[in-house]
């Protein structure tokens, strides 16, 4: 059973959260709400890191990303979300490192008290929290970060090699699993309700390391194919030394509470029932839409709601025809004509869903909507499932990482010959992993007959689809594989899908030195445009360079 936030953690994330610059962090010699180990209780931290992480993977996967990876589309405000259009303002790395602050604190304070389990979770949110800061910029501050307290001499902290970063990623997570080892009666001082992940369960955190080095493994098996061999053997071939997350029940998911706009999920009408809000604002996208449609899959009527008002082309009226018959919106063939003209797209004449096409020049009158006003509701569109109108609910969850994610990434090992089981029965758990969390597990035996294991293409497409709402981790998929074969549309910025979140104006001007460095390691692809350096959304980290992926 996943524990929901308090609702005095909400306030917690708020008072102990110290919002500083990567500059040198030399803020923190200053900031008088510093947490320092002296005076802090572990288990209040533990609780506002997962908070935090949980709220920045939301952020980005039911956001920005989900946008990129085509699971939603925005018929407002929309040129971040669609089209990518980002720049060197976009994207900061300081609520990260921020949490990186916090968690440096819980693990001191752990170790000073020999707090096992204490440090275990933190190492655990530590590689998290890094490994989100180099696979979204590159090089970032690591070894040398959050060390601001100790002189000047750290307030420019310098960027490492991505590659170091993972390699210390696994190293901590390695560590995590022997300290996470021991029996649970064997730990002490757990406050189960601060744990919004996983309630103190030690097993279960066990579990989240070995998953998370098995994820990055992956990660960086087009560089380090011998690195990544290695470890995924090393983890698969030994359950009982490396145990992973291999059900639904044990993923790493933080509910929501739902009594505050800082607690609530971040569609919820509860605290914004404008009728531009976010809910109304964020609509399915056609590619998402389509895909589900071919498989018949019983997890799009969880996601979305079918339309309101399907159309239906007026055949032999008058062109201008324009009138609802029996719950249906009759056209003719000029209005038709007219919207491919102005929206840039066809109308979409599916009956039940219709998606948004990726970015489109005039989503908001798309599918013949007579209101073009940004973002209102659209009767001919599918808007999400209601459920997204809540502040809370047993599947609005922060997914960090899930048993889905896990077979899958084990049915990619077994197709290169590092992990045994098969790619088949793996690929076949993922699916089931998935619709077992979204509450269709029941649907399964009929769903799997019609999406059979076919290879990788298969693996990445179902991969892709069980992201819903933690769409990051497949644009991560989709830089090393180019799969799913996405598409960009008509207004997006560059006629290829970002790789990267470009260094922000803050760092580049603060800690200039040590960005420029990193900016010139990065290698450029024929779609950088009009960026004026390799500092670019369309650059190659060397997690891509060389690989040829995914252009």
């Amino acid at each position: 059973m996943m524990y929901q936030i308090k609702s005095k953690m909400a306030i917690m994330v708020l008072g102990l959260t110290v919002l500083v610059s990567c500059h040198g962090l030399e803020d923190l010699n200053e900031n008088p709400n510093q947490i320092g180990s002296e005076n802090v209780d572990p288990n209040l931290l533990v609780g506002t890191v997962i908070s935090g992480t949980a709220k920045n993977v939301v952020g980005l996967g039911f956001g920005d990303i989900a946008g990129v990876m085509q699971h939603t589309q925005k018929d407002g405000w929309s040129s971040g979300h669609n089209a990518y259009d980002w720049n060197n303002r976009s994207h900061s790395w300081n609520g990260y490192y921020s949490l990186l602050t916090n968690n440096k604190t819980l693990i001191e304070k752990a170790e000073a008290d020999n707090l096992e389990f204490h440090i275990g979770v933190g190492l655990v949110m530590k590689a998290y929290l890094f490994g989100m800061i180099t696979d979204l910029w590159g090089d970032a501050p690591y070894s040398e970060a959050l060390r601001g307290d100790e002189g000047a001499e750290f307030f420019d902290a310098a960027f490492d090699d991505q590659k170091d970063i993972y390699l210390g990623i696994l190293t901590d997570l390695g560590r995590a699993n022997t300290l996470l080892s021991k029996n649970q009666s064997e730990y002490f001082s757990i406050q189960a309700d601060q744990d919004v992940l996983f309630g103190g369960d030690v097993a279960k955190w066990r579990k989240f390391a070995n998953s998370l080095a098995l994820r990055y493994y992956m990660r960086i098996s087009d560089k380090e194919p011998g690195l990544a061999a290695d470890g995924i053997g090393r983890i698969t071939s030994n359950p009982g030394q490396y145990p992973l997350i291999l059900n639904a029940a044990d993923d790493a998911a933080m509910a929501y509470v739902g009594n505050t706009v800082n607690d609530s999920w971040p569609t919820n009408t509860a605290f914004d029932d404008d009728p531009q809000g976010a809910y109304f604002r964020i609509k399915m996208a056609k590619t998402l839409v389509d895909a589900l449609q071919d498989l018949d899959d019983p997890r799009l009527g969880v996601w979305a709601n079918k339309i309101e008002t399907p159309l239906v082309l007026a055949v032999g009226e008058p062109e201008d025809t324009d009138e609802i018959r029996d719950g249906e919106r009759y056209v003719g063939q000029k209005l038709v004509d007219d919207h491919l003209e102005i929206v840039g797209v066809p109308v979409d004449f599916d009956k039940e869903y219709v998606g948004i096409p990726t970015a489109i020049p005039f989503g908001p009158a798309f599918n013949l909507k007579k209101d073009a006003t940004q973002a209102l509701y659209n009767a001919s569109v599918s808007q999400l499932n209601d459920i997204y109108k809540a502040a809370n609910g047993p599947l609005l969850k922060a997914r960090l990482i899930s048993a889905a994610e896990v077979h899958f990434i084990l049915a990619e090992a077994a197709l290169k010959g590092w992990a045994g089981g098969g790619p088949e029965s793996h690929y076949n758990q993922g699916i089931r992993q998935s619709m077992e969390a979204w509450g269709v597990g029941d649907q399964y035996d009929d769903y799997i007959l019609g999406a059979p294991y076919g290879g990788l293409e298969d693996i990445m497409e179902q991969k892709w689809i069980a992201s819903w709402s933690a769409a990051t981790e497949a644009w991560f998929d989709y830089r090393r594989t180019g799969l799913p074969d996405l598409q960009t549309g008509p207004s997006s910025k560059r006629a290829a899908l970002p790789l990267r979140f470009y260094y922000h104006i803050d760092e580049i001007d603060n800690n200039t030195q040590n960005a420029e460095a990193a900016i010139s390691k990065l290698e450029t692809t024929p779609f950088k445009g009009e960026d004026v350096s390799n500092n670019s959304a369309w650059s190659k980290m060397w997690l891509l360079q060389g690989t040829g992926k995914p252009y």
